[in-house]
């Protein structure tokens, strides 16, 4: 708890100030990021593919490509962003990866699609909410109340994927102008707005508490005794921090769970059926769920607008187990409730071929999993990175490698559903429900091994201080 001399201080108003701050920000750049990511899935029902030439697997080599240097330059961007300042180590990622998605508006082959690609999926690597977001999000806010705050800041990935299709369906009607394609608009345009986020965020990101300007001396004191935060014990990440790290099975868990989570995400962004997105699942179904609907006979437009409905199912869902799960002081429920919505969703869509409404019913369901689940998970894993006293050092690893390994569940996913496997897609969903059950068998792991430990915290502490509990020491279920 802070110090009595703090005692001044409206908590209440100070909390509001650094929401207003910290939040609304961070919403935007990944609105933007995520916009970048995942509209060439837009672009590629367009003419993309026929101008490019694109043939076979070309169109999902292009969507890997992108998370190779996005897994890899996890961990270096964040020991880079707490080395250089959040302010000024995302402000410049987000302007290069503005800079890149314009100019594979006017890419020309599919040589120059591969490098634009890669190049976005470098500047993205620090940008992402786990990397940048939830690690910052983690140092403002104290566990009971951070699950609210990391999904409203998750629910960015819902408003870019709905705000894309709309916005692709928009842009579509700018095809031949200035002779450009309605594809290369969409990178155009959004390039040039995303550059411009880029340097609005220089000016607006906030850095740590601890270097917080815009609080004064008193608020800075509080805001870190009320989260426990402890400059003085922060140590460096090195080569021997980072191998000690995993060599606690928690965290090998951690990455499991959200890998189980995210292929489902990448379901709604690559599936070629109406455009969900669970975790692995999260990622093929962004990435594909354009494709999906097409399949079923819909122009371009009736295909971007039918991606919105399973987002705003979602959006609803995820906002309601986020309070519930603060309130009650639980995260493994929630996440369990999510992967049986998954589970639901994809057994639907495994066994039923010919009712759209049912199809289109279960991708609302593994939206609504995946969506929900995945900020618990975050979260949950995220805060609990804070019990050895050296919690910069924990987080900058533990947030880099939960997000790193969740998002090679993209490269799964863009191989996942393929054009020969149309209209069934039964290998898609299959590796999605082996990627789920093997979530939820870490999910428990890692539930089971926090409750012994904090069983065995308690008898530690009922020995040594006499009944005396901190929350700080438990880690939360």
């Amino acid at each position: 708890m802070p110090a009595q001399s703090s005692l001044s201080i409206d908590e209440k108003a100070l909390l509001r100030k650094i929401d207003f701050r910290v939040i609304p920000i961070l919403f935007i750049i990944y609105v933007a990021a995520f916009l970048d990511r995942v509209n060439i899935s837009n672009a590629l029902t367009m003419r993309m593919p026929s101008e490019l030439h694109l043939v076979g697997q070309q169109r999902n080599i292009a969507l890997t490509i992108f998370f190779v240097p996005y897994v890899l330059f996890e961990i270096p961007s964040n020991i880079l962003l707490k080395r250089l300042s959040p302010h000024v180590w995302l402000s410049g990622c987000i302007f290069a990866f503005g800079i890149v998605m314009l100019c594979q508006g006017f890419v020309k082959s599919y040589g120059g699609l591969l490098a634009t690609r890669f190049f976005l999926g470098l500047a993205e690597a620090g940008v992402f909410p786990g990397n940048a977001g939830f690690y910052i999000l983690s140092f403002w806010y104290r566990r009971e109340e951070s699950q609210r705050r990391f999904t409203v800041f998750w629910c960015s990935v819902l408003v870019a994927t709905a705000f894309g299709g709309l916005l692709a369906s928009a842009i579509s009607k700018m095809d031949g102008v200035h002779g450009l394609s309605d594809w290369r608009w969409i990178f155009i345009l959004e390039g040039m707005v995303t550059m411009l986020i880029g340097i609005a965020a220089f000016f607006l990101i906030p850095d740590f508490p601890e270097e917080a300007r815009w609080l004064t001396d008193e608020e800075r004191k509080f805001v870190m005794a009320r989260v426990g935060t402890n400059e003085e014990q922060s140590k460096a990440v090195n080569s021997r921090s980072i191998l000690a790290f995993f060599t606690d099975i928690k965290n090998i868990l951690g990455g499991i769970m959200y890998f189980g989570g995210f292929l489902e995400n990448n379901l709604y962004v690559t599936t070629p059926f109406i455009k969900p997105r669970p975790l692995t699942c999260m990622t093929a179904f962004a990435y594909f769920a354009p494709t999906i609907i097409k399949t079923l006979g819909y122009s371009t437009v009736q295909t971007q607008l039918h991606t919105v409905p399973p987002v705003a199912a979602a959006l609803a869902l995820c906002l309601i187990t986020a309070f519930a799960s603060d309130y009650t002081r639980l995260r493994a429920p929630f996440i369990l409730f999510g992967t049986m919505l998954i589970i639901t969703g994809l057994a639907i869509l495994l066994t039923v071929h010919h009712s759209f409404p049912v199809q289109y019913l279960a991708i609302c369901l593994v939206a609504m999993g995946a969506f929900s689940a995945g900020p618990i998970i975050v979260c949950w894993y995220v805060m609990n990175l804070n019990l050895s006293g050296n919690r910069h050092a924990e987080r900058t690893i533990g947030t880099a490698w939960i997000i790193s390994f969740g998002n090679s569940g993209g490269i799964v996913a863009t191989f996942s559903f393929l054009v020969k496997d149309a209209p069934k897609y039964r290998t898609g969903y299959s590796i999605c429900m082996g990627a789920t059950c093997a979530g939820v068998l870490a999910i428990a792991a890692y539930a089971l091994l926090v409750w012994r430990e904090n069983r065995a915290t308690r008898k530690t502490v009922k020995t040594m201080q006499g009944g005396a509990e901190k929350d700080m020491r438990y880690y939360s279920l």
